[in-house]
């Protein structure tokens, strides 16, 4: 269906899919209702099932997709340009100045704790997530491997997941607790470790 929509469609689906997504931040998957997200969007069930036949399953699979977006799209372009050390600082500042801004509101949060936990279908999501975030990471290490900065026979793939799982557990902790000092130590130590391992081949 989504190939047949006019643009005007296109704009109501998304602001349906955003609007769910707020609403799912804040009250979460179980309390949730389709008469909450409609009350939001200002839109009528059968203007809802028109989008979503499916109904909430298929609405889930979207916000997911949605959030999952986002917490990549946050962290552009620094993400996308792990060359240098300060390149590596500047992500790290732009991980922690999103993460504080948003709060209990960040997507990341409400994918992996809420929405992720749904559904297969949303569960996939998070794992092609995942998958790209560290992918993107490892992109990065090899990125100083090849300019000499650290060595070639550090494992990229293994350093990007023990970063990724660090950034994971700062987040969910800063959730808990409003805090955003074990997210900002797990990544400070992160690095510190990659650029003590390219002083040490040095």
């Amino acid at each position: 269906m989504r190939g047949e929509l006019t643009a005007k469609g296109r704009a109501t689906r998304r602001r349906i899919v955003e609007g769910a997504a707020a609403v799912l931040r804040e009250r979460g998957v179980a309390t949730t209702t389709l008469d909450d997200i409609m009350a939001r969007t200002a839109t009528s069930k059968s203007q809802l099932f028109h989008y979503f036949p499916a109904g909430k399953d298929e609405l889930l699979v979207e916000v997911a997709r949605f959030e999952a977006d986002q917490v990549l799209e946050d962290q552009q372009p620094q993400l996308g340009r792990l060359d240098s050390w300060e390149a590596w600082q500047e992500w790290r500042d732009v991980v922690i100045e999103r993460y504080e801004t948003q709060g209990d509101q960040c997507p990341l949060g409400s994918l992996f704790l809420q929405i992720g936990r749904s559904t297969p279908g949303t569960r996939s999501i998070v794992v092609e997530l995942l998958r790209q975030w560290q992918e993107s990471l490892a992109v990065g290490i090899r990125s100083l491997q090849a300019s000499g900065r650290l060595p070639a026979d550090l494992d990229a793939e293994t350093r990007a997941a023990a970063l990724l799982t660090a950034i994971q557990g700062g987040v969910t902790i800063l959730l808990s607790t409003g805090r955003s000092t074990h997210l900002r130590a797990a990544l400070d130590q992160g690095i510190a470790d990659l650029r003590h391992a390219g002083t040490a081949a040095r």
